[in-house]
C-alpha cells in the first residue's frame, strides 16, 4: 500500500501544479459587470470556443481539478482508516 500511496501523492502533486500552470495560461475574462445584463453576443468566437485552443485548456482544467480531487479524497478516505 506504501508504494500505492507514493504513487498517488506524485500523481496528486503533478495535477496541481499542472493545473496552476494551465489556469495562468488561459485568457482573462473581460466582460466584467456587463456580462451581469445577460446579453451574449453570438460571434463566431462564442459560438465556437469548444473547438479553440481556449476551451481545449477550459476542458483540461476541468479533467486536472476533477483528479486532484478524487485523489485528495481518496487518500482523505485512506488517513481515516
Amino acid at each position: 500500500m506504501d508504494i500505492l500511496r507514493v504513487i498517488l501523492y506524485i500523481v496528486l502533486i503533478a495535477a496541481c501544479a499542472l493545473s496552476v500552470i494551465i489556469i495562468l495560461m488561459q485568457e482573462g475574462k473581460q466582460n466584467g459587470l456587463g456580462s451581469l445584463s445577460g446579453a451574449v453576443e453570438d460571434t463566431y468566437w462564442t459560438k465556437n470556443k469548444g473547438r479553440s485552443m481556449e476551451g481545449n485548456l477550459v476542458k483540461i482544467t476541468t479533467l486536472l481539478v476533477v483528479l486532484f480531487m478524487a485523489i485528495s479524497l481518496v487518500l482523505e478516505m485512506e488517513i481515516m482508516q
